[in-house]
């Protein structure tokens, strides 16, 4: 039976355990901890949702932060055994267009894959502006849970966006309605992973790549060893990392901070 939880109807519909929380350090610990201590508790789809999130934490181990009730934070369980190691690489990837279809839905005047698109590997864009941010992170005591956060700027002030290269849905002149965005969020994530682990990674690449603003543009990709690749991304590989093409030669990447070069 889903869990009752006020304010997130349309969400409890769609996951069997909606866990809203008025403030938390990081939905991705919280949920990490219970899963860890719960397992049976914390089904596939089990969802932890905040309005203020005090200490979030996003890719390299970088904090995340915004003023209270200016965004809304949500981690979800999924339960990956049936999807082959292989392919996991692309569960981030098909959790940044499971965002992108529902911020596209939020937004009438604005389609997904044109105006709001995926910005290779783990942030949705509008209008070439971060809406999003997301992270997946492996439970530690099972390697066959992932726990994918994901952040969106909902109420943010303009003033507020903490570079100018982001945007929320108060900058661009709308209201979210944050149930009908969560619950179309982790429809399209529990879809895109049941294809991934029925079909493999050639059922979703094609959709990945209708929605990645990356691909064909100029990058300067920072790499964790410190060096920096300049190039054309060219294409994903099979699996789900960039393929870099820089003077005739392509460089495969899995880890790295991307810059689209205007």
């Amino acid at each position: 039976m889903p869990i009752p939880s006020e304010g997130f109807p349309l969400s409890a519909a769609v996951s069997p355990r909606v866990h809203v929380i008025e403030t938390v350090d990081s939905t991705n610990a919280k949920l990490l901890r219970d899963a860890a201590d719960d397992p049976d508790g914390h089904p596939h789809l089990s969802v932890v949702v905040t309005r203020d999130q005090r200490a979030g934490r996003g890719r390299l181990d970088r904090t995340w932060t915004t003023p209270p009730g200016s965004a809304l934070a949500v981690s979800v369980l999924l339960r990956v055994g049936a999807v082959a190691t292989s392919d996991r690489g692309w569960i981030p990837l098909l959790a940044g267009v499971a965002m992108a279809d529902a911020v596209a839905a939020q937004l009438p005047s604005m389609r997904a894959g044109r105006d709001v698109q995926l910005k290779w590997p783990n942030d949705v864009l509008v209008q070439g502006l971060k809406i999003s941010g997301i992270l997946a992170e492996v439970l530690p005591t099972d390697p066959h849970t992932v726990v994918l956060g994901a952040g969106v700027n909902t109420t943010m002030a303009k003033v507020d966006l903490p570079v100018p290269t982001a945007t929320s849905f108060a900058a661009l002149g709308a209201t979210a309605d944050e149930d009908r965005l969560l619950a179309d969020f982790l429809t399209g994530l529990r879809d895109g992973i049941a294809r991934l682990a029925v079909d493999g990674s050639a059922a979703v690449a094609d959709d990945v790549a209708a929605h990645c603003a990356t691909l064909g543009a100029k990058v300067t990709v920072s790499l964790p060893d410190g060096t920096t690749l300049h190039g054309t991304a060219a294409r994903l590989d099979a699996d789900g990392r960039l393929v870099v093409s820089a003077d005739g030669v392509e460089a495969v990447v899995s880890a790295g901070d991307v810059v689209h070069v205007r």
